[in-house]
């Protein structure tokens, strides 16, 4: 692979929207891990707050995801690799930005508590500038 062919699989890897379109990966190896990743991500996203008790698990999958795609990355940049090779490893930084975009947006309960507390604030003082206006 020549390194302008290298540019610009680094380049679209870069891009904001590279992961738009991808598909979260199945499974995810790592080391001599292998992470369910679309059946971990999937199940995260359909819980509608957080629990404090897999907030670092899901932390520390996000982290793992992150190390990841850096090492993938860098892989490109630097390795003697053969140009499928490098067009595979593209893909899977695009599948790895789509699962952290994921669990990026996941709610966190503690935020939710302060917008629930906020609306009752405001509704509190909506009423109280009610009565007096009356």
């Amino acid at each position: 692979m020549d390194e302008r062919e290298r540019q610009r699989l680094l380049d679209r890897v870069e891009r904001p929207s590279n992961s738009i379109g991808e598909s979260i990966p199945d499974e995810l190896s790592v080391g001599d891990t292998t992470i369910d990743l679309k059946a971990f991500v999937f199940e995260c996203k359909r819980l509608d707050a957080v629990p404090t008790d897999r907030r670092e698990e899901i932390e520390s999958v996000q982290s793992t995801l992150r190390r990841e795609r850096l090492r993938r990355k860098r892989r490109i940049r630097d390795d003697d690799i053969s140009r499928e090779t490098a067009e595979e490893l593209a893909a899977s930084v695009h599948g790895i930005d789509r699962a952290l975009n994921a669990l990026a947006g996941l709610n966190d309960p503690d935020i939710g508590e302060e917008l629930r507390q906020k609306r009752l604030d405001d509704a509190r003082e909506l009423l109280a500038l009610a009565d007096t206006s009356l």
